[in-house]
C-alpha cells in the first residue's frame, strides 16, 4: 500500500481557543457531551479545510476530540481501565499532574466502535481527491507503561500468547469497524519504541522486569498479530513519538537499538520517524527497510516556529537516500503540532508555513 503522496503529516494540529474553552467547560461540568462534540465538529471543520487548502493530501480530524493521545482510545476497550489523574507533591514542594494509569483488568476485547462516528463525521468533511487518516494508539500502550505488573494475572497467568492474541482481535475488530465504514488509512502512534532507544527508558524496563533487547522483536510480533487482522486495502502505519508535550520530549537516542525489528520485521506500510534534531541520531538505521515499505521522514520541527531551509531538507534527503532508496522514502512534520489539549509553542500562521515547507520540498524532489 502506498501513502497518498511524498508528503504527509502525523495527524495533530493546534486547536482554536474557542475548542479549549469548551473542553475546559465540559471538565468543570457546565456543558455536556453533546454540546462540546457540536464545537469539536466545528473545529473539525475548520481543519479539515486548513489541511486541503495548505494542500495535504492525507486528512485528519487534527485529535480534536482527545485529551490524550492513547487513553480516550483505550479505555473504551473491555477489559481496560484508567486510573484517573492525581496530583501529587514533588520532593521540592510544588505539585504536579500524574498521568493517568492504564491497567488490564480483564481479558481485552472489543466492546464496542471505538472511532467510527469519528471518522464518519471526517469523511463528510474530506474533498474529492483527499483520503481521511484516523489516528489510534499502537497496543504496545497496553504493555511498556506498566509491564506484567499492569496486566491481571487473573485474566492472563500468561501473557504470551492469550494477551497478545486477544489485544490484536480487537485492533482487527476495531479496523474492520472503520474499513466498512469507508477508512483506508490507519496510523497507529507508538511512544513506547521510540523509548526504548532512550538509555534513561531501558533501565526503567529493566526495573519492570522486561528486556529491553528483547522487547522490540516482541513488540514486532504483537503488531504482525494486529496486521494478520487488517482488512485488504487498507494501508496502516505507525509513528515513533518521543514526546510532545508543550514542546518537550520526553525521550532521545538513535534509532539503532529498535531499527531492525521496526522495519525489518513488522509488516506495515509506512513508518513516520522523528529527525528533527540531533537527539534522534543518524539515518543508518534506514538500512534495515525492505523493499515496499515507506519511511516517512519527521525533518520539520513541529515543537518552535524557526523555519528550516529547502537547502537543508534535501540535504538531510540525501544523506537519508544513501541508507534507504529515494523512492521509498517521504517528508512530513516531525511529530503533530499539537500532541495534547495543551498546545505547543507554536503558531498558528508557522503551522501553515512549516505544512508548505514540507509540500514543496517533497514535490521539488520527488516530483508533484
Amino acid at each position: 500500500m502506498q501513502l497518498p503522496a511524498r508528503y504527509d503529516h502525523v495527524g495533530s494540529f493546534l486547536r482554536p481557543q474557542y475548542l479549549l474553552e469548551a473542553r475546559d467547560k465540559k471538565a468543570k461540568g457546565e456543558i455536556g457531551a453533546e454540546a462540546l462534540r457540536e464545537v469539536e465538529d466545528k473545529a473539525i471543520a475548520e481543519i479539515v479545510k486548513f489541511q486541503q487548502d495548505v494542500g495535504l493530501k492525507s486528512i485528519t480530524d487534527g485529535e480534536f476530540r482527545r485529551t490524550y493521545f492513547h487513553i480516550d482510545f483505550l479505555e473504551q476497550l473491555g477489559g481496560v481501565k484508567t486510573d484517573i489523574p492525581v496530583t501529587v507533591k514533588k520532593a521540592d514542594g510544588t505539585e504536579e499532574l500524574a498521568p493517568p494509569v492504564i491497567r488490564v483488568v480483564d481479558k481485552v476485547r472489543h466492546a464496542k466502535d471505538i472511532q467510527r462516528a469519528d471518522f464518519e463525521y471526517l469523511k463528510g468533511q474530506v474533498a474529492a481527491g483527499c483520503t481521511p487518516k484516523v489516528t489510534i494508539p499502537s497496543p504496545t500502550m497496553l504493555h511498556f507503561r506498566g509491564g506484567r505488573a499492569g496486566i491481571s494475572k487473573t485474566a492472563y497467568p500468561e501473557l504470551d500468547p492469550a494477551f497478545y492474541d486477544d489485544v490484536a482481535k480487537a485492533y482487527g475488530d476495531e479496523l474492520r469497524s472503520l474499513y466498512d465504514a469507508g477508512c483506508r488509512y490507519v496510523q497507529m502512534d507508538d511512544t513506547n519504541l521510540a523509548y526504548l532507544c532512550d538509555e534513561k527508558m531501558r533501565e526503567a524496563a529493566r526495573q519492570r522486569g522486561d528486556d529491553p533487547n528483547e522487547l522490540p522483536h516482541r513488540y514486532a510480533g504483537f503488531i504482525n498479530k494486529v496486521v494478520a487482522h487488517k482488512p485488504e486495502g487498507m494501508l496502516l502505519a505507525m509513528h515513533l513519538c518521543r514526546g510532545n508535550f508543550k514542546s518537550t520530549h520526553a525521550a532521545a537516542g538513535n534509532y539503532e537499538p529498535v531499527a531492525e525489528a521496526l522495519l525489518a520485521e513488522m509488516n506495515l506500510d509506512a513508518f513516520f520517524l522523528e529527525y528533527d534534531d540531533d537527539r534522534s541520531g543518524d539515518f543508518r538505521p534506514l538500512r534495515f527497510l525492505p523493499k515496499g515499505k515507506t519511511v516517512v521522514l519527521g525533518l520539520v520541527t513541529t515543537k518552535f516556529g524557526e523555519m528550516e531551509s529547502k537547502d537543508d531538507l534535501k540535504r538531510r534527503i540525501d544523506e537519508a537516500a544513501q541508507y534507504a532508496p529515494l523512492e521509498q522514502l517521504a517528508l512530513s512534520p516531525q511529530c503533530g503540532f499539537s500532541s495534547t489539549v495543551h498546545g505547543n509553542n507554536i503558531a498558528v500562521e508557522a503551522q501553515r508555513q512549516k505544512l508548505r515547507l514540507v509540500i514543496e520540498t517533497a514535490q521539488e524532489v520527488w516530483g508533484s
